[in-house]
């Protein structure tokens, strides 16, 4: 049987159940899903129901901004924004490791108008997008943005399930969450070969889910071994988040991963499943009883934001101006995961 100790692959889950099956066939997926957040952290999934030609068209969508001239893409860099939506230049994000990863991204999410009560009291996470001036750009990326996310909600059920709660038993705590889509672009380098591309981390959110054109992600397993988990044709990585950890008091696993810096050019597009800002995540009271040490609680948003700002370049230099504070109790990156209990 595979453990967060010594799994050596991702485990696949046909998802196809879960979505258009009977109440029994959902539990049965949900079963499935929730081995593999046990023992894994980490899930292909498919059936997801998606068709493919969003993906084809976020794909062109993002290789024609990325091709943009420098100066054209910084006209939407992300320190101009006020909830971190934007271009982010390579070197701009930097990780727990303090090195800056060569690649440059795209960052986005629910598109809010301008009027939003929260983006108006001055919420850091919800708002506007900023769109660049490229025809078809904004249409191709929010619809993908919102396929990608309804199969967030489905799977939110799947884990409601796996865990013994009714299906909707998450959604109390999704209504209007700060679920981010990255555009990653990794360019040509051909002396990249055995150097990271993104330093080790957990992802903050509820879950993951992902899609990639190229080779490079790399899974932590409890041994401190580095897994590989190269993209499946239409398949969708799933990684368990800080989040999930919390509420199931370590049952589901945040599991470190990272991307080898591949020579190739490589496309990523990761969808951060979060909770609403203001949810207080907490051991759910299933997982609160017995001799195992309750993990800390914390606000969603506020661990989301704090990890953030501890890893953007221009939300460090807002901080060290006294624009904006780290939230109190806020814990270290690289604080979740399979790296923080080798190190920890």
């Amino acid at each position: 049987m595979s453990t967060p100790e010594n799994f050596s692959s991702i485990p696949i889950v046909d998802i196809t159940k879960l979505r258009i099956g009977t109440l029994a066939e959902q539990k049965a997926a949900a079963e499935e899903l929730g081995k593999a957040a046990r023992e894994v952290g980490f899930v292909y999934v498919t059936g997801g129901g998606i068709d493919e030609s969003l993906f084809d068209g976020v794909l062109d969508a993002t290789k024609r901004f990325f091709a943009l001239p420098y100066d054209e893409k910084m006209k939407v860099y992300i320190g101009n924004s006020r909830c971190h939506r934007g271009y982010v230049p390579e070197g701009e994000e930097v990780f727990a490791s303090g090195t800056k990863d060569k690649k440059e991204a795209y960052d986005l999410s629910m598109d809010l108008p301008a009027d939003d009560p929260d983006f108006v009291s001055g919420n850091p996470l919800l708002g506007p997008n900023q769109w660049p001036d490229l025809p078809g750009f904004a249409h191709a990326v929010d619809d993908y943005y919102r396929a990608v996310f309804a199969l967030g909600r489905v799977l939110l059920r799947g884990f409601s399930m796996a865990i013994g709660e009714e299906p909707t038993f998450f959604d109390q705590y999704v209504t209007k969450p700060p679920s981010q889509l990255r555009l990653i672009h990794y360019p040509f380098d051909k002396s990249a070969e055995d150097r990271p591309g993104i330093g080790a981390h957990t992802d903050y959110e509820c879950f993951t889910l992902l899609r990639s054109t190229s080779p490079g992600l790399e899974v932590m397993n409890g041994a401190g071994e580095w897994i590989d988990a190269p993209p499946l044709p239409g398949a969708y990585v799933v990684n368990v988040g800080d989040m999930m950890e919390i509420w199931t008091n370590g049952e589901f696993t945040a599991t470190s991963h990272r991307v080898r810096k591949v020579s190739e050019e490589r496309y990523s597009f990761p969808l951060f499943f979060a909770a609403d800002y203001d949810t207080v995540v907490a051991p759910l009271p299933r997982y609160a009883t017995g001799e195992k040490p309750l993990r800390a609680s914390l606000k969603a948003g506020e661990h989301l934001f704090a990890q953030t700002m501890q890893s953007f370049t221009y939300l460090k230099e807002r901080r060290a101006r006294g624009e904006i504070v780290l939230p109190e109790g806020s814990a270290p990156l690289s604080s979740f995961g399979q790296e923080a209990r080798q190190k920890y």
